[in-house]
Parts: C-alpha cells; sequence; structure tokens
C-alpha cells in the first residue's frame, strides 16, 4: 500500500508561477507506474487551475494522506514557499496572508510524525523549502523527525526554487533521477540517490537541495529500467566463485574476429558469456585486467575481474539477498 498526494500551484492571487502544474503532473505521470507498466503508487493529485487549493483544502488532503496506515506515503508540493520570520516555514495556499501564507511546515512535520504509517517521503520544490529543516519542533530549535521520515527540499531555508522553462528547475532534476538516471544497477531509485543526483548535478552557485532523513533503511520509490536484467546480474556469482577471482579470457570470447587469424575459434557460447560481461563492465561492474577495453582483454588472452562495487553485488547475489 503506497500512497502520494501530489500538489502543484500556479494561480495565486498577485503572483502567478507557471511551472508548478507541469511539474505535478510530471510527477504523477512518473510516481503512478514502474518503467514496466507495473502500478507503484496510488497517486491523488490536486493542481490549480483547474481547481482551487486553500489552506483548508490543503490540510483536508494532508490529514486523509496521512491518517490511514500504509507501508510509504509521499507528500509532493510545488508551489509558494514562505519563511515567516520566528513562525518558520510554510507552504503557500491561494487564499493565504503576508503573515499566515497557508499550511505551515512545522504541521507537515507533525503529520508525519504522529502518522501510523510506516515511512514517510516529503518533497518540496518551493522558495525558502529548507525552512523544513529548521522548524523550531522541540525546545532546542532542531527538527525531530520520527524514524522511518525523509525530506528532500529543493533549496536553503532563504533561498529560492528556480523555474526554467515552464517547470521547476528542482523537479525537473528529481523527473530525470526518478527516470533512471539515480537508479541503482537493478533499477532502484530512492530518496539518497534523488537527492545524491540534483546535488551533483546543480552547481556551487546555484540553489542547494537539501535532504533529512532519520531512516534505517531506504525503500525504493521508483524502479526505472535496470541496467542489467537480473537473470545476467545473478549470474555474477558463477562467473566469478570468488570475489578476488580473474576470469581467462581468450579470441573465442569476442564476437568481432576482424582482428583475429582467420581460423581463429568460433565458440558461440563465450560469445553469450561475454556480451554479459560487458553488460558488467558497461554497469562498472567488471574491469580489464591489464588493458584498456574488454575487446583487447579477449584478443590477447587476458582475463577481467570484479570491481568493489562488483564485489559488493556478487556479494548480494551470493547470499540471496538479490
Amino acid at each position: 500500500m503506497r500512497r502520494a498526494l501530489i500538489v502543484g500551484i500556479d494561480a495565486y492571487p498577485h503572483d502567478t508561477l507557471r511551472g508548478c502544474v507541469a511539474d505535478a503532473e510530471a510527477i504523477t505521470e512518473l510516481l503512478a507506474t514502474h518503467h514496466d507498466g507495473r502500478a507503484n503508487f496510488q497517486c491523488c493529485t490536486l493542481t490549480c487551475p483547474p481547481n482551487a487549493v486553500t489552506r483548508s483544502d490543503l490540510r483536508a488532503a494532508l490529514e486523509q494522506l496521512f491518517d490511514q496506515d500504509a507501508d510509504l506515503v509521499l507528500f509532493y508540493f510545488s508551489g509558494h514557499g514562505k519563511n515567516v520570520d520566528r513562525l518558520g516555514g510554510y507552504l503557500a495556499t491561494q487564499d493565504g496572508s503576508p503573515h499566515d501564507p497557508g499550511v505551515s511546515m512545522q504541521d507537515l512535520i507533525n503529520f508525519a510524525n504522529t502518522t501510523p504509517v510506516r515511512e514517510v517521503v516529503i518533497i518540496l520544490d518551493c522558495c525558502d523549502s529548507g525552512a523544513f529543516g529548521s522548524v523550531p519542533a522541540v525546545s532546542d530549535e532542531k527538527v525531530f523527525l520520527r524514524q522511518g521520515v525523509c525530506a528532500l527540499t529543493a533549496s536553503g531555508p532563504r533561498e529560492s526554487a528556480v523555474e526554467t522553462d515552464g517547470q521547476g528547475l528542482f523537479t525537473r532534476l528529481v523527473c530525470d533521477a526518478l527516470a533512471g538516471g539515480a537508479s541503482d544497477v537493478i533499477g532502484e531509485v530512492n530518496a539518497a540517490s534523488v537527492y545524491s543526483y540534483c546535488d551533483q548535478t546543480l552547481g556551487a552557485w546555484e540553489q542547494r537541495p537539501r535532504f533529512m532523513a532519520n531512516v534505517s533503511r531506504l525503500t525504493d520509490l521508483r524502479m526505472a529500467k535496470p541496467q542489467i536484467e537480473l537473470p545476467i546480474l545473478r549470474k555474477i556469482a558463477e562467473y566469478f566463485p570468488n570475489p578476488d577471482y580473474i576470469y581467462p579470457l581468450d579470441p573465442s570470447y569476442e564476437p568481432d574476429k576482424r582482428n583475429l587469424p582467420q581460423d581463429a575459434e568460433v565458440n558461440p557460447e563465450h560469445e553469450v558469456i561475454f556480451g554479459h560481461l560487458q553488460k558488467y563492465r558497461a554497469a562498472r561492474l567488471v574491469e580489464p585486467v591489464d588493458e584498456e577495453h574488454m575487446y583487447w582483454a579477449a584478443v590477447h588472452s587476458k582475463g577481467c575481474q570484479l570491481t568493489p562495487l562488483g564485489q559488493f553485488y556478487r556479494h548480494m547475489i551470493a547470499t540471496k539477498k538479490i
């Protein structure tokens, strides 16, 4: 059971935005299904236009999101944000005022901390969204997030969130990450990998995303297309019986015989294996020994070995964790 509340507000009375509805629609499309079409989150999407999204509307939707138990819930917001002196951050709604802009980030933290839901992910693409990390939630003015809650924000507490080409810059990066830019070898994308992708993509002088978490494990938000098909990945423990094993190669593994003698041996089984090893190489799991390319390792009868990342995945396969 996975639920997502996705909110995008463009139409404010005095300051219209242009990309927030597009942001919400793009996030909904990605979260609703995995790359292969399997259902993922059950999404409720509120956008203005065409509908109004008032303080009451947003609070009611949040209560519904967090009220019932689930394995994972996700809240995404794209719109105006405001950090009000002494009061902390707010998610601005259409009926907000300068000193009471909408739903406070303190209330959002309270929802997340008191819900029966096991895991909560919050993604905020709005100005001052990093104020979520500086709300005086307890006496020492540090945010307390109960275990199982993590938050990803587009900017710092007093920092703008940029729109570009009809979409939020941060949300564009989040979408790219969910589509596969932040996936691991088997296609899993989690909140930490999304943050890492955004953090590395944005320059030192651009808005800086924030990541706050109190989690003991990282649950996938979406399954993107895997870099290596699982049946092929599982063969890694067969090809490499121990982590330091060097898999011996020879010209019979290389299907391209242009640089080999005309009587070079042809071995279709070896060529299939070499195709698997090439996929491992592309995913940085394997590297040739004493050669720059796998092709020359085969031509010169060298070998290939696992990288540290490859040793990790070999261990996961060998211990039946994948």
